[in-house]
């Protein structure tokens, strides 16, 4: 991307070594979505994203400019500050950096490291938990899903669930396999997620919980 090129050129290639990230926002809260819903985390969100998920809720996170590049140290010591020691890693996209120095830092102070990916992108860094969310305009890559923990699919027409069978055919047999209802779509798709699982068991069902909880 020349957008993170010219980040990069502006910091003296400290974004390639992943010394520096376009840090959006970092928080504490609930983990609200997937296998670790309701587990307390400190949230570090990347800017920079361009899969373009016509339906995303964080459409600010695409425009990696808007967010100068912090110093990665620091952010390592904001989730060490935090008494929750887990750290979900979300976007943006997160593999569009070098996120091997941060994670790191982060297991070197024994931290759990989830990460939330498109899986598009190479996948860099030590993870604990990778949660992988496919999306049809930039397709993930069979590296990506054969390192999936969990497969989070957003469905938001019936087609969807043909593209999450598609997908479940490629991670590791042990991968955990959600559906998730897009949420402007949540009321029509619902049931039809309840019933797609009840009828094929190996799915599991997401929801934004956090949302119902009127957390971020």
């Amino acid at each position: 991307m020349k957008v993170l090129e010219q980040i990069d050129r502006q910091s003296n290639g400290l974004l390639a070594q992943g010394k520096v990230l376009p840090l959006m926002e970092a928080f504490y809260s609930i983990q609200g979505e997937g296998f670790h819903t309701g587990v307390p985390s400190f949230f570090v969100r990347i800017g920079g994203c361009d899969v373009g998920c016509h339906w995303c809720d964080v459409k600010e996170s695409w425009n990696a400019k808007l967010y100068p590049p912090t110093d990665t140290d620091k952010i390592v010591q904001q989730v060490k500050d935090c008494v929750a020691k887990i750290v979900v890693v979300t976007g943006g996209e997160p593999m569009n950096y070098n996120m091997h120095y941060f994670t790191q830092e982060l297991k070197d102070n024994n931290i759990t490291t989830f990460v939330e990916t498109s899986g598009s992108l190479a996948i860099s860094g030590l993870w604990d938990w990778i949660c992988l969310s496919p999306k049809r305009n930039k397709p993930p890559l069979q590296q990506s899903l054969d390192r999936a923990d969990e497969l989070k699919v957003i469905v938001e027409n019936e087609e969807d669930f043909i593209w999450a069978e598609q997908n479940a055919a490629l991670v590791p047999k042990d991968c955990l396999l959600y559906l998730q209802p897009e949420w402007s779509k949540s009321e029509v798709m619902m049931q039809k997620i309840v019933d797609y699982a009840l009828a094929h068991p190996k799915w599991r069902v997401s929801i934004q919980s956090h949302k119902y909880m009127h957390i971020p």
